[in-house]
């Protein structure tokens, strides 16, 4: 019976099916927006396993499923046998007898495959050190609320060649956009994504270079998660790759800046840039609760997708 659909890359979907999942979330917000009560997954239980702490993703993940009428148990590695050396497909078997949907967040993205091999209900992709791509679902919706499609647009990531930048190799392929990569040499992205996106993707070192009239800005930490011993050598090698004002000048006059958070003024980017009307931080922040609300529905309760 392990034929669940998961969500665990960019890549498991269909484009159209993408775009109805962002446009899906744009819906369900307004229904937020109007305290429409709207509850399809009453009784329903999402299972969140965290090996990699989180506040935007847990919080998201379990308001959202609060909001759809259903309850989320939230488990850290001291809450579950995982963390005592449990191997992954057991512990699969056993939370997916009980759950109706799982979220982890993860280092190995070889974990998240396991466990949805051996999971009888949908797995979800809340990060691992590979791809984070219900933050680029969020993302998607926020561009596209402020801009419409993204579908021919330039889009320019500067700094870590990271999970982050490889979720938006993958978004580039699905939603149709350019992308231009700056990293410092050997801070590339993997180059499993690059061969798969081919002509769709640029890498370069200079972040003028990429920023040139882009309609999308985003960047992320110099330093993620499991990485605190290379922070000195990092802020050296990526200062030249910091995002201020006067970079997003190069940019398309409509230019959106995006921040998947938590942001360390000073270094990634410029002190005063989140307060910059061209950023949207705090949109796409929020928009995690309401595309994934759309996934969840989606994976959950199929029958109460629109046509």
């Amino acid at each position: 019976m392990m034929n669940a659909r998961h969500f665990l890359s960019m890549m498991d979907y269909q484009p159209e099916e993408l775009v109805r999942l962002i446009r899906r979330g744009v819906e369900l917000k307004e229904l937020r927006n109007r305290s429409v009560l709207y509850e399809p997954l009453k009784s329903r239980v999402l299972g969140m396993v965290f090996e990699k702490s989180s506040t935007r993703t847990r919080v998201s993940f379990e308001a959202g499923m609060i909001q759809l009428g259903g309850q989320a148990i939230f488990l850290s590695p001291r809450d579950t046998q995982l963390g005592r050396g449990e191997p992954i497909g057991d512990a699969a078997r056993v939370l997916s007898s009980m759950l109706d949907v799982v979220m982890i967040r993860t280092f190995a993205h070889s974990n998240l495959l396991e466990f949805a091999a051996n999971s009888r209900v949908p797995v979800i992709n809340g990060l691992s050190d590979d791809l984070h791509p219900c933050q680029l679902l969020a993302d998607m919706q926020t561009f596209l609320e402020h801009r419409g499609s993204i579908k021919g647009k330039t889009v320019a990531w500067i700094g870590d060649g990271n999970n982050m930048c490889n979720s938006y190799i993958e978004a580039a392929i699905q939603f149709d956009f350019q992308l231009r990569i700056a990293c410092p040499a050997g801070y590339e992205p993997n180059a499993e994504f690059l061969a798969l996106a081919g002509e769709r993707v640029t890498v370069v070192r200079d972040p003028r270079e990429a920023v040139a009239g882009a309609h999308l800005v985003s960047t992320d930490v110099w330093t993620s998660m499991g990485q605190e011993e290379e922070t000195a050598k990092r802020i050296a090698q990526f200062r030249p790759f910091q995002v201020t004002r006067e970079l997003l000048d190069l940019a398309a006059d409509d230019v959106l800046f995006m921040h998947c958070l938590p942001a360390h003024r000073g270094e990634e980017i410029s002190a005063d840039l989140l307060d910059d009307p061209r950023a949207v931080a705090w949109d796409q922040a929020e928009n995690r609760l309401h595309a994934q609300k759309a996934l969840l529905e989606f994976l959950v309760a199929p029958s109460c997708q629109p046509e």
